[in-house]
């Protein structure tokens, strides 16, 4: 895979704060890549320094090969960044709103006609075509603001808290978009404190905090690198004591450290071993003649890995992000 985002030993202070503090971000081509944090943690900063619109105190960037600090115009060309708070022009019609910013950059009338009912069809406004803009929704002025975006169609996309303010509907709508342009062959950077959204969203995500990342990766890669172990999660045919004498077995077994019954009846065991020793515990399960209807790795949720990141001393977060 070819990076087409790069960020190396970031920094960005504001007189005696610190708003980023040494961001390395290696980001692929045709990823989804998530900023995850909460508030103030250094996200908007950092996504505005890659849009260019403030420069970096120190450390170095790069977008589709081109230096934000020497080719500046060069990766206006090649991005396209809708900030968390968007301004749109209330008395232009849809059209007219991408019409102009179109012209902005440079594209001829027959050019913009295409572009602007291609857009429009993308983020599905085409019957607003004609509305004004201030008639519209906040989740379709979201899509709008999308649309401006892509009217140069950029290589990469800096969204900053996309789905902030949206209804559930929007939401869905949101990533259901971001999916299709991911398919097109776009890179989108994605900030947001929400985490469900991003989990179900992100091919791989950066946990920041206090300007700095913390851990970053694939969200398997970052619980791997967490946990020694795993918890497994097995479903067994049995019900009141037969169940219990399942939960004994599994206690009883070399690699496994704890074994509960939860409140679905579903086992959850916390097991030392690796992928070949969860193998061989399913195999003795079985053998043992327990009715195993399921058995597989329980997956930590982004929320979760998010909590243990921020819990960890700095030396420990390091060793997560090597």
């Amino acid at each position: 895979m070819t990076t087409i985002v790069r960020t190396e030993g970031l920094v960005k202070r504001y007189d005696r704060t610190l708003a980023v503090a040494g961001v390395d971000l290696d980001i692929e081509a045709g990823e989804i890549f998530g900023l995850v944090g909460p508030n103030g943690a250094g996200k908007t900063t950092t996504l505005r320094i890659l849009a260019t619109l403030l420069e970096p105190t120190a450390g170095e960037a790069e977008i589709a090969g081109w230096s934000l600090a020497r080719n500046p115009n060069e990766v206006r060309r090649v991005l396209g960044f809708m900030p968390d708070v968007f301004g749109v022009y209330d008395d232009m019609r849809v059209w007219e709103y991408l019409d102009f910013f179109g012209r902005c950059y440079g594209l001829p009338a027959a050019t913009r006609k295409r572009v602007i009912g291609d857009l429009l069809d993308l983020v599905d406004l085409g019957d607003k075509r004609d509305a004004y803009v201030q008639g519209l929704s906040r989740g379709m002025q979201q899509r709008l603001c999308l649309a401006h975006a892509l009217v140069h169609d950029p290589k990469v996309l800096l969204l900053d808290e996309p789905a902030s303010g949206l209804d559930p509907r929007a939401r869905v709508e949101l990533r259901e978009l971001l999916r299709e342009l991911r398919s097109l062959g776009k890179t989108i950077v994605i900030s947001s404190h929400i985490l469900p959204e991003l989990e179900e969203l992100c091919t791989s995500v950066a946990i920041v905090d206090r300007g700095r990342v913390l851990a970053s990766g694939r969200i398997s890669d970052i619980e791997r690198r967490l946990r020694v172990g795993a918890v497994l999660q097995a479903r067994v045919l049995a019900e009141g004591e037969a169940l219990e004498s399942a939960r004994a077995w599994f206690s009883g077994q070399p690699d496994v450290a704890s074994a509960a019954i939860l409140p679905d009846g579903m086992l959850e065991l916390g097991f030392r071993g690796d992928e070949f020793g969860a193998s061989a515990l399913l195999r003795n399960a079985v053998s043992s003649g327990l009715a195993i209807a399921s058995f597989s790795r329980a997956a930590s949720d982004l929320e979760e890995l998010f909590l243990q990141v921020t819990g960890l001393d700095e030396p420990a977060a390091a060793a997560v992000t090597a």
